[in-house]
């Protein structure tokens, strides 16, 4: 072996790379913890709430359970009764169990709230992605026509059009899917922006990947933490939203229960 070959061996020899770093738990602080548990808490509920639940959530309690024995009052009121063995949390105003109804209420209320949060998620977030990385001219019209939307309130907006078609579960969710889409797309439409121009994105453009090779590979998964955050903040929005609906007397109807109408 000459001594070209010798030095050209000892030059080609690597170093062996370290180790990977072993993975670290996540950690959790205190409030994350109890987010988790109330979350985890109302989850359980939602599940077996109305299995639990001592009466149904329209039953009007008989007189018969609130007789005091020894007490020469036969037909005792049903309504606004106290809490006691027989209606753990009372009565209300029609003589129905509080906390079945708050049982009830649980899976109606979360439920409704839950699949018009996904909704508007899917709505809005198509709909920015869209705008952020189509036509200047595309991205201005759906701009526009949002704005357009904003600019109505949205308690009055969905009163008008839910008085007008009708109170129904699947129009609720509907509604208030569309009102909250609105909000979301603002959102997304700003974070797709932002990632749109980073280097990596350019890097991909100029390697001749393809638009939904981008969309799907490059800006979603860099904006789905913050719109993750964003939907659990938008969820109690909506939660709230529909809470007061019920309480003007157009989100859902009796004899079912939610939170609102309660």
């Amino acid at each position: 072996m000459s001594e070209m070959e010798e030095q050209t061996n000892t030059a080609v020899q690597f170093e062996e790379l370290p180790d990977a770093p072993p993975r670290r738990r996540l950690k959790l602080s205190w409030s994350g913890k109890l987010g988790i548990c109330v979350i985890g808490f109302w989850a359980i509920i939602v599940i077996i709430g109305p299995y639990i639940a001592p009466y149904h959530e329209a039953d009007f309690l008989d007189e018969a359970l609130f007789i005091v024995p020894g007490s020469d009052d036969l037909y005792p009121d049903t309504d606004y009764q106290p809490p006691s063995k027989v209606a753990y949390l009372g009565t209300d105003y029609l003589g129905r169990d509080i906390l079945s109804r708050i049982l009830f209420g649980a899976r109606t209320t979360i439920g409704i709230a839950l699949i018009a949060c996904l909704l508007a998620y899917l709505i809005g977030v198509t709909l920015g992605i869209a705008a952020a990385v189509g036509t200047e001219r595309f991205d201005m019209l759906i701009s526009r026509l949002n704005d357009a939307f904003l600019a109505i309130p949205h308690i009055m907006l969905a009163l008008v059009v839910i008085a007008a078609i009708g109170s129904t579960i699947p129009i609720l969710i509907l509604v208030v899917g569309f009102i909250y889409a609105t909000t979301v797309f603002r959102i997304a439409r700003s974070l797709g922006q932002d990632v749109r121009v980073s280097d990596f994105v350019e890097a991909a453009r100029v390697r001749g990947e393809g638009l939904w090779w981008i969309i799907t590979r490059e800006i979603l998964p860099n904006v789905a933490m913050p719109l993750a955050t964003d939907f659990g903040v938008r969820f109690v929005y909506i939660i709230l939203f529909i809470a007061a609906l019920s309480f003007l007397g157009l989100g859902v109807q009796p004899p079912m229960s939610d939170w609102g109408s309660m």
